[in-house]
């Protein structure tokens, strides 16, 4: 059973690698500063210790926080791995005492979001 923690030990090079695996750009120079800004972040490990599962909430770490990047490595998508470190992060926000917490989500994932505890809502808007 993959074991999602908080504050999981992470290279800075096994993010980039992470997004890559997914599709999406590695933005090498984000690491170590991602680390430094955001409140805090979960990831998981496979057998082999290699990097699978990982995402972050950031904002100011008082009332809301914003959870970001959500990346679970393609071999092990829809095993529940992404909702553990999305009810992870929302536990450690609870227990922070952020009472709001957002997501921004591309409209193909509302289910896992909804499916993690979140509720869609329409009320934002974003700059042209």
């Amino acid at each position: 059973m993959i074991h999602v923690e908080l504050h999981l030990p992470i290279r800075n090079d096994e993010v980039p690698s992470l997004r890559e695996a997914v599709g999406w750009s590695r933005r090498d120079d984000d690491s170590p500063l991602l680390f430094q800004r955001c409140n805090f972040w979960a990831g998981a490990r496979d057998t082999d210790g290699t990097l699978i599962a990982f995402g972050y909430m950031t904002g100011m770490g008082l009332e809301h926080g914003y959870i970001e990047d959500i990346i679970v490595h393609p071999t092990y998508q829809r095993q529940g791995i992404g909702q553990q470190i999305v009810k992870r992060l929302l536990d450690e926000a609870q227990f922070r005492s952020m009472e709001i917490v957002t997501v921004t989500y591309s409209h193909q994932h509302e289910a896992f979001y909804t499916q993690c505890g979140l509720l869609p809502s329409h009320a934002g808007i974003w700059r042209a």
